[in-house]
């Protein structure tokens, strides 16, 4: 038998476990602990130790809410201690092999999560040919709160020095740190496509992949009104001086509360109260200075190779499970809010004219949230010369979720239970014959790209090229094309406090003008 590994990293050697043909080492601090005089600062490199530290554990969460269903295991470390900057990595080859690198950031509505979370085990995708990273990074109010007096975008922040110490340390574990992909899913995507724009990002990977990016970032004053409400919650202000000394569990019983509030706050906050989170990364000019697709657009991401996609049925995870039946008048203000204007509602009801008010009002969630962000970041990178292939998964294994949110991300790190397809109540003919075909097939073509291709032709405008997951992949023109007609106009940016409604009830400052329309695709009339 082997032994255990030992690798030398540059703070200190760390002893991992082989998992049969997979070395793993878990717990590994890439920053110092962000507590005290550190906490609400941007992260600092982690000190040297003497010896060798076992890397035998994941590191504890962030602080978040628990949730019914977190496994014993996670619910059992959360806040039994401090060390949250971790990360762990599989590879299958200690040797000095310079595999393909795949950094996962794991998602959570920027609030909740961890890469403890058993479904974002990275041993398969190891197997398949890449050391594979993931990592914990600040939540909330202490990651991406807008907090007066300290850096925006702290969760974020964490994320790039995790990525530095791949850069310094991903060829003792057999990584290439010249051939890395970070990737994500929901916040995890949204994170990823900021990390595409962030200057402190620049060089640090190679290729990256977005799955089902949310279509929200955060104007400074959105931000602002979130976090002084949150901290309104504790009678106090949102600034470091009135927060520092705030345990991490009033904090988010604070945020808590905030959230059942959410939907008073429309008028104030707009459609980002129909989400389920208060957090977002912030445009703030500097750490972040633009939103994703404006920037991309004007090239600043040409650089990088993209592969971007979504699932057909997004929200409905989140829309007919959580409000059960939905009334015409929950569809009609759904439509108002979230629809682009001028028309968007009147064009929902004319594309969908024998669609139900459950089905409408998951629809416009799912095209304004997540499905119309990725395609249009696709867009947006071709437009701006870049490169960028498409992807949209539709097969599903059970009736009543479908092709659901992260979906997608179970396949593609092969941690699908085949006896959870075979026992769900709802399961479809044939999906417990399927499930391992089409995991192999996406994490294969997943690996494609991360050494070079995917293989299906990019993104264009004239053919708009789109890998669809189903039973049997296939390749073809972007399937969703009556939502992408009549969101074909929309110019996704950064969401700002609303100024006015107009039209459609949306505000002209949380739905900019079209100056940039026909650079995405916005040419001809709208169908």
């Amino acid at each position: 038998m082997d032994s255990d590994p030992e690798v030398r990293t540059t703070a200190g050697y760390v002893r991992g476990r082989r998992a049969g043909d997979v070395a793993i080492c878990r717990g590994i601090p890439y920053a110092m602990p962000p507590v005290g005089e550190r906490r609400f600062k941007a992260p600092r490199p982690s000190p040297r130790w003497d010896g060798v530290r076992d890397a035998l554990e994941f590191g504890p969460p962030a602080p978040q809410v628990m949730r019914d269903g977190d496994t014993p295991a996670w619910a059992a470390r959360a806040f039994a201690a401090d060390d949250w900057l971790t990360l762990n990595v599989w590879t299958p080859d200690l040797g000095g092999a310079r595999l393909p690198v795949m950094a996962w950031i794991h998602g959570g509505g920027y609030q909740r999560d961890t890469s403890l979370n058993p479904h974002w085990d990275g041993a398969t995708l190891a197997r398949a040919g890449a050391v594979v990273v993931s990592m914990n990074y600040r939540l909330g109010v202490e990651g991406f709160a807008h907090v007066a007096g300290a850096p925006d975008n702290r969760g974020i922040l964490d994320q790039i020095a995790a990525l530095q110490w791949i850069q310094e340390n991903i060829a003792a574990f057999g990584g290439d740190p010249g051939t890395v992909t970070v990737f994500g899913e929901s916040a995890g995507a949204g994170s990823v496509a900021a990390l595409l724009v962030m200057p402190r990002a620049a060089g640090l990977f190679r290729r990256a992949i977005a799955q089902s990016v949310p279509g929200t970032y955060f104007s400074i004053r959105l931000a602002a009104a979130i976090s002084a409400q949150i901290a309104a919650e504790l009678g106090a202000r949102a600034t470091v001086e009135e927060l520092a000394d705030m345990p991490p569990r009033a904090l988010l019983d604070a945020t808590r509360a905030v959230v059942t509030k959410m939907p008073a706050f429309v008028d104030s906050w707009g459609p980002m109260t129909f989400t389920p989170t208060p957090f977002s990364p912030v445009v703030d000019g500097d750490v972040l200075p633009q939103s994703p697709w404006p920037a991309l657009m004007h090239g600043e991401a040409r650089g990088i190779e993209l592969l971007v996609g979504h699932t057909r049925d997004e929200w409905r995870p989140f829309g007919a499970n959580r409000l059960g039946q939905v009334s015409e008048q929950q569809a009609a203000v759904a439509l108002k809010w979230l629809a682009p204007a001028p028309d968007g509602e009147r064009a929902y009801r004319a594309a969908y004219p024998d669609a139900t008010p459950a089905q409408i009002h998951e629809l416009v969630h799912a095209d304004w949230l997540m499905r119309m962000p990725s395609l249009h970041l696709a867009e947006a990178q071709h437009a701006g010369g870049g490169s960028a292939w498409l992807y949209e998964l539709c097969w599903a294994f059970n009736a009543e979720d479908g092709a659901s949110h992260a979906l997608d991300v179970l396949l593609v790190l092969g941690t699908l239970d085949p006896d959870l397809v075979r026992r769900h109540p709802a399961v479809l003919p044939n999906a417990p014959g399927q499930v391992g075909r089409v995991s192999e097939q996406m994490r294969t073509e997943w690996l494609d790209f991360a050494t070079g291709h995917p293989g299906w032709p990019p993104y264009d405008q004239a053919t708009r090229s789109t890998r669809v997951y189903n039973a049997e992949p296939a390749t073809g023109p972007y399937p969703e094309e009556t939502s992408r007609q009549i969101w074909r106009y929309h110019h996704f940016d950064t969401l700002e406090l609303p100024a006015r409604r107009t039209g459609a009830g949306m505000a002209d400052s949380v739905q900019p003008g079209n100056r940039d329309a026909d650079r995405l695709g916005g040419l001809g009339t709208r169908g």
